[in-house]
């Protein structure tokens, strides 16, 4: 039995809350059950040295979980002077992830820089974050070219993220730290909304899984992102 009584192909509650920053051009609070992250877009009019003159923009993103986000205090990753391993892994997905939608010429000699800060975090924070950065970097988009400095949105595609896993010989969609912790198998799912794979990361902890399993947890995760893609657009019409 799930938490909650939640059927295995069943979302958490899910709540994507665009426009919540009064000052980034662009930005939504995810909210997963438990798993709480506040996405902002913010705009440059610069793009990296290694880019300059080239005739094309930047999209990337930080990642960062709040100190009590978890049930214990961890310090600020600021205070000890360096990123973990984990941070720096999950924001190069999140860039990656963005980037993959994005045209990067039609965007300009500009870059936009997602930040993604997990304020409660009950599993899933990585899918959570890159679901409610497509949001926040939309509505950035939208802004460059209400104000004229873009005539086309470079975002040329839609895309969500999910996880699933295998928990007691059961496939599931959407995992809770709980559920995630004792998986014998979890996947996090990138996909577009026409079903697209942008990128996949699976791991079987103490055993491999069966081929099947994997292709039972790729069709929750289609069927999860096609609703979340569903939320993100809602969102964006308030």
């Amino acid at each position: 039995m799930r938490p909650f009584g939640r059927a295995r192909d069943a979302l958490r509650e899910i709540s994507l809350e665009a426009g919540v920053s009064v000052y980034a051009e662009g930005s939504c609070m995810a909210r997963f059950g438990g798993t709480h992250v506040l996405c902002t877009a913010s705009i440059e009019d610069s793009v990296p040295p290694w880019l300059r003159g080239g005739g094309k923009g930047w999209v990337t993103a930080e990642y960062g979980m709040l100190p009590r986000a978890t049930h214990t205090r961890g310090r600020r990753e600021a205070a000890a002077g360096k990123q973990s391993g984990r941070t720096q892994e999950i924001q190069r997905l999140i860039g990656r992830s963005l980037r993959a939608v994005v045209d990067l010429k039609a965007l300009g000699e500009r870059q936009i820089t997602v930040d993604c800060d997990v304020i409660q975090a009950d599993g899933g924070t990585r899918t959570a974050a890159i679901t409610g950065a497509w949001v926040a970097l939309k509505q950035a988009t939208g802004y460059l070219i209400e104000e004229g400095l873009l005539k086309a949105d470079p975002v040329h595609g839609q895309l969500a993220a999910i996880s699933c896993g295998v928990i007691d010989g059961e496939t599931r969609l959407d995992l809770e730290y709980e559920e995630d912790r004792r998986a014998a198998a979890d996947a996090n799912f990138v996909l577009t909304n026409t079903g697209g794979i942008v990128e996949i990361q699976a791991t079987a902890e103490d055993k491999p899984i069966p081929e099947s399993d994997f292709h039972e947890l790729f069709a929750l995760a289609k069927a999860g992102v096609t609703d979340l893609c569903a939320a993100q657009l809602a969102a964006l019409k308030g």
